[in-house]
């Protein structure tokens, strides 16, 4: 099972940008990867998934157009861009691990598939 480190959370300002890592452990190009989040009091939800190769992605509709997730294989990693930060998108980031295509991540479960530990997101007003 592919192991999931991820980097690169902080404390913004809205508008502002930033951009999550994610680092696997093992042969890891071969597998969709993709992004969920966890505010405070809600359920885990879907943010972003990238398919094997890297040219197919799927985005939940209230990132579509401020994030963007791609990878580099090269370096067994994959990243989200997130842009216009807004303080809904304040959460846990998780990232997630499993199959070959992007259905392959939005389907996933919590029993399902690799997950890293997450990293803290804050958005100010």
């Amino acid at each position: 099972q592919v192991q999931l480190q991820e980097s690169g959370g902080g404390l913004v300002q809205a508008g502002s940008s930033l951009t999550l890592s994610c680092a696997a452990s093992g042969p890891a190009f071969s597998i969709a990867m993709g992004w969920f989040r966890q505010a405070p009091g809600k359920e885990r939800e879907f943010v972003a998934a990238i398919n094997w190769g890297g040219h197919s992605t799927y985005y939940t509709d209230s990132v579509t157009g401020r994030f963007t997730i791609f990878r580099d294989n090269t370096k067994n990693t994959v990243y989200l861009q997130m842009n216009d930060l807004k303080p809904e998108d304040t959460a846990v980031y998780y990232c997630a691990a499993r199959g070959h295509s992007t259905s392959d991540i939005v389907t996933m479960t919590d029993a399902g598939g690799s997950w890293g530990q997450g990293t803290q997101v804050t958005v100010s007003s």
